[in-house]
């Protein structure tokens, strides 16, 4: 999934120095390190906002998303000084998962150093392409009498802010030394960031003398549109450049195509854009993102294997062992809990679960679902792993076989009174079970014949597999829907990944998004309008501790220094 991110601060501390006027902030966005052997990388900096401590940025940073996968950037601002080192002015950490699952998308971390700063995420608009072979001619020389210039183009979107329009610089070109008819390198810009997927939109190509020291110097510019660009290079039309009024060079597009772009995709953008409330992305066109964006909550329920294979869990070593004596120790079913709903509690506004056991007996009787502990949910993933652990003193016995079809009935049959409920309040609700176990389930036609009757429920299931049992025969889920039904089952062996606990939650929750979308795509049923919110609605968090991230800045360019290391053990999630 493609996101952009978008960012705007209020009321930041003035850091320019007395007798000096008002801060100049920028914002540096970078993509912390998450996962071992990964390296922090900056994605880019806003535009500066002259004498303005509540600036509304209008640089857009695309950032790629996949549900499981932790992904965090460290934004930090500066205030821009002229021949001297920027000025610190505060920054913050923002996880996008929380961002995504966050009402309107939207969160506001206030800053250690003053003033507040606000993200928010939404689907990146417009896939697709533009490979672009730009040449210029007779450009004018603005190096003086000594040499020649040495020029680069830069292409802008058009984007409307609080301030007005502005242009927003998107892409740069290399630099072509000492040369007034320069051949640019191709160029690949992703129509997302260049024109939101609106090929009429207008754009700017502007040309510059370089300067190693910064300040380059203005070669004139021209506007035109993703269009205008691929009818100038099928008819060979010199677009010309203006300074001033004056015409001081042209630029030819030797080469312009675009790929990646649908028609109907096209039409049906602009008719989203038509619409007088917030758009709503056509059914054909919308993904997990959407529905999202729209409110649709992702509702959890938990289920834990309590048969016999488990072992005895007063024992070290066996599946279950609690290592009460070491509570920086966690046995691989709190790992897979912990992990994962730790992941899906960013899309659940109130983060309340049920927790259900199988496979153990009471008063002499086996049960395959009862309650785990004593409330019939729990919150969050610390109120999980408490009902998991106080199973053990209900007095069960655990035993066998291996079935959880009662499991999946219930939890379609709450994700079907969650739908139906929050349809009837004008939202949309989806259901994941998760189920933990040790071994093969003791009837997988009977189990799969359950889940496909219940294929037609907002639900998806996810079974992980823990110890080291043959599993071999679970196989059974991978295609297991017939013609007509959705397939809403998967099976993760926990040991594959047990070295990696954001490995484990990608690969366990890869196929939510599609499901999801899948199940309201089969209705007909579009996702809601975005949530709107305003900044004074948004709960601000507390300030927090700079993060270790040194950045250095030369020649225009932002790299990492040192720091940026953000690694994500959800196994020990909620410690």
């Amino acid at each position: 999934m493609k996101l952009e991110l978008s960012l705007h601060a209020s009321k930041l501390k003035n850091v320019a120095g007395a007798f000096k006027g008002i801060s100049d902030p920028f914002a540096v966005c970078t993509q912390i390190a998450t996962t071992q052997g990964a390296k922090p990388h900056v994605l880019g900096k806003t535009e500066v906002f002259k004498n303005n401590l509540s600036p509304q940025w209008v640089k857009i940073f695309e950032i790629d998303y996949e549900l499981g996968s932790p992904v965090k950037v460290a934004i930090s601002i500066y205030d821009e000084v002229r021949k001297s080192e920027n000025k610190l002015m505060g920054s913050a950490v923002f996880d996008i998962g929380e961002l995504l699952g966050a009402r309107g998308n939207t969160k506001a971390k206030k800053l250690k150093t003053g003033g507040t700063l606000f993200a928010t995420v939404r689907k990146a608009k417009g896939a697709g392409l533009l490979r672009l072979n730009l040449k210029g001619t007779k450009l004018k020389n603005v190096e003086g009498w000594v040499g020649k210039s040495d020029p680069f183009y830069e292409l802008y979107r058009k984007a409307d802010t609080a301030g007005g329009l502005t242009w927003d610089n998107v892409f740069r070109s290399e630099v072509v030394k000492n040369n007034l008819n320069p051949t640019w390198k191709p160029a690949t810009v992703e129509l997302s960031k260049l024109c939101g997927g609106d090929l009429d939109a207008p754009i700017k190509v502007s040309v510059f003398d370089y300067e190693s020291k910064g300040g380059h110097v203005s070669m004139g510019s021209f506007e035109t549109t993703v269009n205008g660009l691929l009818a100038g290079a099928q008819s060979r039309q010199q677009f010309t450049l203006t300074q001033k009024g004056k015409n001081v060079g042209t630029v030819t597009a030797e080469q312009a195509m675009v790929s990646g772009v649908s028609t109907a995709g096209d039409v049906s953008d602009r008719m989203a854009k038509a619409t007088i409330s917030a758009p709503v992305a056509p059914i054909g066109d919308a993904n997990f993102v959407d529905y999202v964006s729209g409110g649709c909550e992702l509702n959890v329920m938990v289920g834990i294997d309590y048969t016999g294979s488990n072992g005895d869990p007063r024992m070290a070593g066996t599946l279950h062992y609690l290592h009460r004596g070491q509570p920086q120790v966690r046995n691989d079913y709190e790992k897979a809990i912990a992990s994962i709903v730790s992941i899906l509690s960013k899309y659940d506004s109130d983060q309340m679960y049920p927790v259900v056991g199988f496979g153990a007996k009471y008063d002499g009787v086996v049960r395959h679902c009862f309650q785990c502990g004593p409330d019939p949910e729990v919150h969050g993933v610390e109120g999980c792993l408490d009902a998991y652990s106080k199973t053990f003193s209900s007095g069960l016995i655990m035993s066998g076989p291996t079935v959880f079809k009662e499991v999946i009935a219930m939890a379609a049959k709450r994700a079907k009174d969650a739908g139906a409920k929050a349809t009837a309040a004008g939202k949309q609700s989806y259901t994941l079970l998760l189920i933990i176990t040790d071994g093969a389930v003791s009837d997988p036609p009977g189990t799969a014949e359950t889940l496909a009757q219940v294929s037609d429920s907002p639900l998806s299931v996810v079974i992980v597999g823990v110890g080291n049992a043959d599993f071999s025969a679970m196989h059974f889920l991978d295609g297991h829907a017939k013609p007509g039904e959705r397939d809403i089952a998967q099976f993760v062996p926990f040991n594959k990944f047990s070295h990696s606990s954001s490995e484990l939650t990608q690969q366990t929750l890869r196929e939510i998004p599609d499901q999801l979308v899948q199940h309201f795509q089969s209705r007909g049923i579009a996702p809601l309008p975005p949530v709107q919110t305003d900044d004074e609605e948004i709960v601000v968090e507390p300030e927090e501790e700079e993060i270790d991230l040194s950045l250095d800045f030369e020649d225009g360019d932002i790299k990492v220094a040192g720091g940026g290391a953000g690694f994500v053990d959800g196994f020990n999630a909620s410690r």
